[in-house]
């Protein structure tokens, strides 16, 4: 199954819309999707900015150890200042069938439709938090997010940098405002 989160409770259909931001390398209008695996990555406010990461097996062991600890499979940073609506917010998953889509990015869960769905069903998450952590994610609450991508973009790990234009502006020293 493949997933899409909004924050809009009535969406009877979704049709194909020129992405918003070049970075995807996807031009033309398509349907977005994410699978179940990296789902995680989209229960946060649609603007909050975030980094997520998780090994995969050609990730580096120190990478790993450094980076991920130990702990969790994936991680996701966000910053602390996004949290009082990360508590507020409340997201609608909508179930699409899978046979109109295809995969754009394995490494981030992505799947594109050139062709208008229909979703199949809804789900109200109504507490974001829970939801995250129901999935087995390491919440990190940073208070920047900058050094925490540059250590992630210069590793071996899998990532996602999502919405880091909407990060607090970086420190002196970090030449990184713009995303990848």
């Amino acid at each position: 199954m493949l997933y899409h989160l909004s924050d809009s409770p009535d969406i009877k259909r979704f049709e194909p819309r020129v992405p918003p931001s070049a970075s995807s390398g996807v031009r033309e209008p398509v349907v977005w999707a994410v699978d179940e695996r990296l789902l995680h990555n989209y229960l946060l406010p649609r603007d909050c900015p975030r980094v997520t990461f998780y090994a995969t097996p050609k990730s580096d062991p120190a990478d790993v150890e450094r980076l991920m600890g130990g702990g969790a499979p994936f991680v996701v940073a966000i910053e602390a200042a996004w949290m009082p609506a990360l508590r507020a917010a409340t997201l609608y998953q909508y179930a699409l069938p899978p046979e109109t889509f295809a995969p754009v990015d394995e490494g981030a869960g992505y799947y594109v439709s050139r062709v208008g769905v229909t979703p199949l069903a809804v789900t109200v998450i109504d507490d974001l938090l829970t939801a995250l952590l129901a999935r087995g994610v390491e919440l990190r609450v940073l208070p920047s997010l900058w050094p925490l991508r540059e250590r992630v973009i210069a590793s071996s790990l899998q990532f996602s940098l999502i919405r880091m234009r909407n990060a607090q502006p970086p420190a002196a020293g970090y030449d990184a405002w713009h995303p990848l």
